[in-house]
């Protein structure tokens, strides 16, 4: 533990406080995995951040309620490991080395394979740990010692193993599907890097004659220029108007081949002319299509988006666009063109290039998913691994129900490199190594698969990987299964099922018991962050504050649109005037704990920021008061001094175990939100706003007994409170614990230590539960005398008090200061006959004891009461008026209602102040 002969700071400055604890915590080992006997284990893996990305409100929200578990059950004394990590990235790493390539006119294939991938170790070496370094700002503990990155040594190794073991299962294989293809990369790419979004389009309707001449049908497509490729036209089996034709052959406009005429519920009968053609090379639906009625395939694009010499000869070597137009021109000039329509389309493009998405047949490896997606469904059906909140249960079954065989085989340089050879013939051997593959081979030449696996291959076995398999270690044993992962509801499909199955096959252990899925960080008007629309929030600007010229600067450096850029500086200067304050990461990570609910959406609000900072302060300044009371006096360390409590001691104690309970039922349930209500309500509302006050009383009593009891219960129920905020705001606690757990009786090098702390129910007094509750609740009325009475914070007044006497008398000290009484009359029959108002408090009657100015106060009242009709009056023409209710935002028509019960309960309580002074 700190020295605590050092003065607390007048004010909480939160950026030194964070460097130098988290240095300490990082240099004294703080982190590391526990591995004590007969200890519970608590394991968190850490969903791997892209080796290229910086930390984003995503990551910022994650990270925290992810360190905020951690923290947690460290200091319940379980041996926990929060493992870090970062992916290698394959598609986004290899994008931005080439980027650097290109910017001294270059290529990587100028540099070759091999130079290529060790260029881009180079770059991971420089430039890959931004993220864990701003992690590292964010206050987060995992186990740095164990970082683990997809492709270094060991998890390479888990790699391979996983794919040679696959292949000698028969359930890895090569064959020729449609994938996504971004022509750009020249890759392959899984559905999550493809954005959908609607794109203004055409519908083109071409006419596709009959084969025996007697007329024609009508095809409409969105794409003319994949005609080419056409191996059929489809119609609905039950569309009469086709029936007879179903059999029949049309010959193909332009490439002059017949294609038949088929039947399949595929097709919707009331979209376009109801007559769809099939080219199964370049459409999913259509290659299942194809699938079911045998027709072979014709892939008409080359890997770069040009025509191919499968089609006619005018139009090899075209790009896919410029073949588009000169199709159209032909298709006019042959009088097969019908009509064109403007159309509304879904068009894929790669998240990366912003290319638009084929889908292309091509060669590539292959897992069948069948057999592994029924047992990661039965471990959900049967309760083994649930999902928090339980809807997402449903989102994971509908994928694995439909789940396709999934194409691993990405065509990149830098990745972990498929573990298969070719001998001259082209017959493949799947190995662990060369010389293991040259042994199956009989030591022919042999050259290596040029694709890379999938980045989300390497991904599935993070949960395993990392923790030594295939070897057998220690902390697989301990910590697999791990307790809970936490990860957003955009990768169910991609990663969180994908690790079910993989850890079922090759562990026969589901990876986590627990997976919860919290919702998308958005901005405070519930939009998504993005760059296109100049909404992005920086947590480091957060924490250490940013000037509006830089954040501006930083919002439009990179677009290239003009007027985006206007619209998004001014936008940016009418939000943040003033630029962003420094909150602090404390303040930041309440802020993201309290927002932390169940629902889908988190909408960001700095607001909260700011309310969470003044939080931090008044903790700070609640030690101030605690230590400057406490420090060098008696706090009831002394076993042989005695205390005497008093009923105000009794009940912060009692409250306190409370609020104990509710913040353990809260981190069981995940509720972040619930665990920071909980603190901030008993921290603020009850310590500081009441107890505080109470005790102020209390120590300027002669009897030491009393004293020293109300000492010993401000340093100790403050203490507490330090360690029961800790795993949501660390560093704060850390620093003001240091200086009051001494006092406390405690001792230990760090707050992260010590044990977390437990409701003990058995401390709670109803009693003086009772007894304070009724104490706040004739402060509160008194309170709201003053207020009715116009009376200034800054004026004493006498009250004069009715009810049980002996009660009364002991709250008499307690009312005389918190309710700022110049004295205090305890009646036991009768209120005096006064114009005053009079507050009812259960059995007890309250009244200030003031004259007054009946005419004055009339015709102030008078006046208040016409200005809240007219205010009335307003709103309920606004309410009654439907367009106004239909158009206006829920929020704000819900906001006008509030405001209106407001007003009608204020011109309620002023109508009877008017009738009393009558």
């Amino acid at each position: 533990m700190e020295s605590t002969n050092s003065e607390l700071a007048k004010s909480f400055e939160p950026h030194e406080i964070e460097r130098r604890w988290y240095t300490q915590w990082e240099n004294r080992g703080y982190f590391t995995a526990g591995a004590t006997p007969d200890r519970n284990a608590y394991c968190i893996m850490l969903p791997p951040p892209n080796v290229t990305g910086t930390l984003h409100m995503g990551h910022a929200f994650q990270h925290t309620l992810q360190d905020a578990l951690i923290r947690y059950h460290r200091m319940r004394g379980d041996n926990t490991l929060w493992q870090p990590g970062t992916d290698h990235a394959g598609i986004a790493t290899q994008i931005v080395v080439e980027r650097q390539l290109e910017r001294i006119g270059k290529t990587r294939h100028d540099l070759g394979r091999e130079d290529f991938v060790q260029r881009v170790w180079e770059w991971k070496q420089e430039s890959g740990s931004t993220i864990t370094r701003q992690m590292r700002r964010l206050g987060t503990s995992p186990d740095w010692s164990r970082e683990r990155f997809t492709m270094d040594e060991g998890l390479s190794q888990a790699v391979t193993e996983v794919f040679v073991r696959l292949h000698d299962d028969g359930l890895i294989y090569r064959g020729k599907r449609l994938v996504n293809w971004d022509p750009v990369l020249g890759t392959a790419v899984s559905d999550l890097e493809v954005v959908s979004e609607e794109e203004d389009g055409f519908l083109w309707h071409i006419r596709y004659p009959l084969e025996d001449g007697s007329g024609h049908l009508v095809v409409a497509t969105t794409r003319p220029e994949t005609m080419l490729g056409d191996v059929a036209v489809a119609v609905h089996p039950d569309d009469e108007r086709y029936q007879k034709l179903i059999g029949k052959s049309v010959r193909l406009p332009l490439a002059e081949r017949s294609i038949s005429i088929i039947a399949d519920t595929y097709v919707d009968p009331a979209f376009g002319t109801g007559c769809v053609k099939i080219t199964p090379a370049h459409d999913f639906n259509d290659w299942q299509v194809g699938q079911r009625h045998k027709l072979l395939p014709i892939c008409i694009l080359t890997l770069d988006a040009k025509i191919n010499d499968f089609a006619p000869a005018e139009y090899q070597g075209l790009d896919r666009y410029e073949a588009r137009a000169r199709i159209i021109e032909d298709l006019q000039t042959r009088n097969l063109l019908e009509d064109t329509k403007k159309h509304k389309l879904m068009v894929p493009r790669g998240e990366r290039t912003h290319a638009v998405i084929e889908p292309m047949l091509t060669d590539q490896w292959f897992v069948s998913m069948e057999g592994m997606a029924k047992r990661g469904l039965d471990v959900v059906e049967n309760g083994t691994l649930k999902f928090v909140p339980e809807n997402w249960t449903s989102t994971y079954k509908q994928w694995l129900d439909n789940i396709q065989d999934w194409c691993i085989s990405r065509q990149l340089w830098w990745g972990h490199r498929i573990p298969a050879w070719y001998d001259e013939d082209g017959k493949i051997y799947v190995a662990r190594t060369l010389a293991e593959a040259q042994q199956q081979a009989g030591n022919k030449t042999l050259s290596q698969d040029e694709d890379v696996l999938d980045t989300w291959f390497s991904s599935a076995l993070w949960p395993f990987s990392t923790l030594g398999w295939p070897n057998q270690t220690p902390e697989l044993q301990r910590y697999l299964p791990t307790s809970v992962l936490v990860t957003g509801f955009d990768i169910i499909f991609f990663w969180v099922a994908r690790m079910v199955m993989m850890s079922l096959y090759f562990t026969d252990k589901i990876p986590f018991h627990e997976v919860y899925v919290t919702g998308l960080v958005r901005d405070s008007h519930g939009q998504k962050m993005s760059k296109s629309k100049g909404n992005i929030l920086d947590p480091l600007d957060l924490i250490d504050g940013i000037e509006l010229d830089h954040l501006v600067n930083k919002r439009t450096s990179n677009l290239m649109n003009p007027k985006q850029a206007q619209s998004i500086e001014k936008a940016t200067r009418k939000e943040f005037p003033n630029g962003i304050p420094a909150f602090g990461t404390d303040a930041l990570r309440f802020t993201f704990a309290s927002l932390a609910t169940h629902g889908r959406d988190i909408k960001f609000d700095l607001q909260r920021c700011d309310g969470y900072r003044n939080f931090c302060n008044k903790l700070w300044n609640a030690t101030r008061f605690v230590l400057m009371n406490c420090e060098g006096h008696d706090v009831g360390l002394d076993a042989d001094q005695p205390l005497q409590f008093s009923d105000m001691d009794k009940w912060i104690i009692s409250r306190l175990q409370l609020a104990k309970k509710e913040v353990a039922d809260a981190f069981a349930q995940y509720r972040f939100d619930q665990a920071a209500q909980a603190v901030y309500q008993f921290a603020w509302d009850e310590y500081c706003d009441w107890y505080l006050e109470l005790a102020k009383v209390q120590l300027q009593s002669d009897n030491a007994a009393a004293c020293r009891a109300t000492r010993r219960t401000l340093v100790r129920v403050l203490e507490t409170i330090l360690r029961l905020a800790h795993p949501l705001i660390p560093f704060i606690t850390e620093e003001l614990w240091q200086k009051v757990a001494p006092l406390a009786g405690k001792s230990g090098e760090s707050i992260m230590l010590a044990p977390y702390p437990s409701a003990k129910l058995d401390k709670i007094d109803n009693s003086a539960l009772e007894k304070v509750a009724l104490l706040k609740d004739m402060v509160n009325a008194c309170r709201t005398l003053r207020g009715e009475m116009n009376i200034s914070p800054a004026q004493k007044v006498p009250l004069v008090a009715l009810g049980d006497t002996t009660t009364l008398a002991a709250f008499q000290p307690y009312l005389l200061a918190l309710a700022k009484l110049s004295e205090m009359h305890i009646e036991a029959e009768a209120l005096p006959q006064t114009q005053a108002p009079v507050q009812i408090v259960g059995d007890y009657r309250l009244l200030l004891k003031i004259e007054i100015d009946v005419d004055a106060e009339c015709a102030r009242i008078d006046k208040e009461t016409t200005r809240l009709q007219g205010e009335i009056t307003k709103i309920e023409t606004k309410l009654a008026n439907a367009s106004f209710v239909d158009k206006a935002p829920a929020a704000v028509v819900a906001q006008e209602r509030e405001r209106l019960a407001g007003f009608k309960s204020t011109l309620e309580k002023l109508l009877a102040q008017r009738e009393n002074l009558k």
